[in-house]
């Protein structure tokens, strides 16, 4: 069983991995790809951790918070922006992503 550290640092990873790698070369689909290989990881950890409709819905938090930081940088800048979302997809994965209690 996986361990609830493992996506929350997976989806954080794709967040700001995925940002930097887009900003440091201009190159936006290498930004993308860093956000899936993150998002991909972590759904598969919350998926054998929580099930589907679990994996789902925080990959639906994932990928809600990477389309917010979008809007969200126009307001508080976009290191705020990414650091801010990228903070509620952790949380979200600590307090609902973490293998079931027996």
């Amino acid at each position: 069983m996986t361990n609830v550290l493992v996506p929350t640092v997976a989806s954080s990873a794709g967040l700001l991995g995925g940002y930097y790698l887009a900003r440091a070369t201009g190159i936006r689909p290498l930004g993308a790809i860093g956000l899936a290989a993150g998002g991909g990881t972590a759904f598969k950890a919350w998926q054998n951790n929580r099930g589907t409709a679990t994996a789902a819905a925080l990959t639906a938090v994932y990928l809600g918070g990477f389309g917010y930081s979008h809007v969200l940088h126009k307001k508080i800048g976009a290191w705020p922006a990414v650091l801010s979302v990228t903070g509620t997809s952790a949380a979200a994965s600590l307090l609902f992503g973490g293998p079931k209690k027996r």
